[in-house]
């Protein structure tokens, strides 16, 4: 028979269709006539777009993608929720359940941004409840029409196990029966989850090997009669370059991969990708992979232990993409036929709208609108986290923004001792301030708290502690060690008076205020709890001492963004980190 899986990653509660670089998907390269990088090369490459993505568009994608196929799943591979927009984050991301439930979601895993407000919390998503949140704490509120039915798809988390009980915290696994065929899901989130979740986020968890968790359970799966077996993993991997050759000069170019080049377009994916060693170990029982975590799109074959192929997809992310795999089940060995399973990653164009998924929005658009439309401060340009705003060295306008928005935050000072430098992780800035950006028809340049709340969606708290030089010199040296190797690299974002240069993996000299750093003095710093309690690769950060809570990070940056009014805030030059 034959059977259809419809997959996706990555959604973080984008129910409105992403803007910018969000909400495009790279369709092909054209010549850089209009020098947008201005290095005065017109002959290099520049994508070529389209717009995707919001849960509108998503479903109704998905539903036209079911006509014809009578057996059909819609599966997901973690961070459905977590690291959203306001329009769902307001709400503890109910609303985003609430969309998935509307379009047809059968089984996804968790991911680690499902964690970002704990584990009882992801497990009240799954069983429905509300939050006795204080009508709004913290710019929250759970249950605003009075009740939350949870998930009606199935949470799966083989590999996180609860310390106190040695259970799973959710389920390890789904079996679905489409018209007689079983299918086992097997739902992990990656095992270094704890690296890059807060501490708080996964107190009590012991999160295990992804490869080992999910071998153990086939077993399990076959005494169910069950051996079709499909892996949701939150764990991706990072395509290579696309070679393309300019009209203008006959040069060849390393471009941006369009979204169907890896691997149906003759790409692949970097060695150094953490699915890989996954895919190759996982037992060959398993028909299937279906990954994300990166934000990447990619259709690959994956040798299996046996030597077979084995299809392992992502969907990019935001619902911009979504992965239509066709295969055929063999109603008497009750398995997958492997060499039958066949997929390709599909644009989510902004074409039909789902009214079911319009009313939800517009019902959550009323609720939100008098915490996202009030204006908290004024740009007076576009403050960028990449392309054009974005050096070298790896510092960003929006960086610098954030950084210095931390540091001049005062919840932090404690005993009159005031923080000399900031760090920002900057996978934590999620969106550019765009000047043009009106939603509200604010007039162009206003920052309403919902565009701030995009820059910064985590709700994390500031810490301040104290840290030496030396341990600072060890800090900046993680950016590109450990699991930060390769092209794993992160730099922290930095603030004003504090700068450095580094070479490949080599720090040259730091230095605060244009004095060196000195190894054996006490620094005070300012940084978020994510970073505090070693995330993203900095376990240094845990060393700290004298500890101390400030508020919220959102709070600090409308703060910061409010002291530059009327005139408004204009990024100044990118001079505080230089490298390559």
């Amino acid at each position: 028979m034959d059977l259809q899986i419809l997959s996706f990653n990555d959604f973080h509660g984008n129910l409105e269709a992403p803007s910018g670089s969000s909400g495009r998907v790279a369709v092909g390269h054209a010549p850089d006539t209009a020098d947008v990088d201005k290095d005065k090369n017109t002959a290099e490459p520049v994508d070529v777009n389209v717009d995707a993505g919001g849960v509108e568009y998503l479903a109704s994608h998905l539903a036209e993608a079911r006509k014809g196929h009578r057996n059909t799943l819609t599966v997901a591979a973690g961070d459905i929720v977590g690291a959203s927009p306001l329009l769902s984050a307001a709400f503890h991301d109910e609303p985003t359940v609430l969309a998935m439930n509307k379009l047809g979601l059968d089984v996804t895993s968790v991911g680690n941004h499902e964690f970002d407000e704990g584990y009882k919390e992801i497990q009240r998503l799954a069983h429905g409840g509300c939050i006795d949140d204080g009508d709004g704490a913290n710019n929250q509120n759970s249950c605003p029409t009075g009740s939350f039915p949870g998930a009606s798809y199935d949470i799966l988390a083989a590999n996180v196990i609860e310390k106190s009980s040695g259970n799973t915290i959710l389920p390890a696994y789904s079996i679905k029966n489409v018209n007689g065929a079983k299918i086992g899901f097997i739902g992990m989130t990656l095992k270094d989850t704890p690296n890059i979740v807060t501490a708080s986020g996964v107190a009590g968890l012991e999160f295990t090997d992804e490869v080992k968790t999910a071998n153990a359970l086939v077993p399990v799966l076959r005494k169910q009669g069950v051996k079709a077996i499909v892996v949701l993993i939150h764990q991706g991997g990072t395509p290579n370059s696309e070679p393309w050759t300019s009209p203008v000069d006959g040069k060849t170019y390393q471009a941006n991969p369009t979204y169907d080049y890896t691997c149906q377009g003759g790409g692949s994916l970097k060695s150094d990708s953490a699915i890989l060693p996954i895919a190759a170990g996982l037992d060959p029982e398993i028909d299937m992979i279906v990954s994300g975590h990166t934000h990447q799109p990619y259709v690959c074959d994956v040798k299996d232990p046996a030597h077979n192929d084995r299809l392992v997809t992502s969907a990019s992310s935001f619902g911009r993409l979504f992965t239509e795999t066709d295969l055929q089940f063999d109603r008497r060995t009750q398995d997958i036929v492997r060499s039958s399973v066949k997929g390709s990653n599909m644009i989510v164009t902004r074409d039909t709208k789902d009214p079911a998924q319009t009313a939800l929005i517009q019902q959550y658009k009323e609720l939100v609108r008098p915490i996202a439309s009030k204006v908290i401060g004024h740009i007076t340009q576009d403050v960028l986290k990449g392309g054009a705003g974005i050096n070298a060295g790896g510092e960003s306008q929006l960086g610098d923004l954030i950084a210095d928005a931390q540091l001049a935050d005062p919840s932090v000072i404690t005993g009159g001792d005031k923080p000399v430098i900031a760090f920002m992780n900057p996978g934590g800035i999620r969106s550019d301030l765009t000047y043009a950006t009106s939603p509200y028809g604010e007039a162009p340049g206003d920052v309403t708290y919902d565009e701030a709340f995009t820059v910064q969606p985590f709700n994390n708290y500031l810490v301040s502690m104290t840290l030496t030089g030396a341990q600072i010199k060890e800090i900046l040296g993680q950016q590109w060690t450990g699991s930060n190797s390769g092209s794993g690299k992160k730099i922290l974002q930095v603030s004003k008076g504090f700068s450095y240069t580094y070479s490949g993996t080599t720090l040259g000299p730091v230095t605060l205020n244009n004095s060196p750093l000195v190894d054996g003095q006490s620094y005070r710093i300012v940084t978020n709890n994510f970073l505090q309690g070693g995330g993203d690769g900095f376990p240094s950060f845990t060393k700290g001492t004298n500890v101390y809570y400030g508020g919220l990070d959102i709070d600090a940056f409308a703060n910061y963004l409010t002291s530059f009014n009327p005139t408004g805030y204009t990024p100044g030059p990118l001079t505080r980190i230089s490298g390559s």
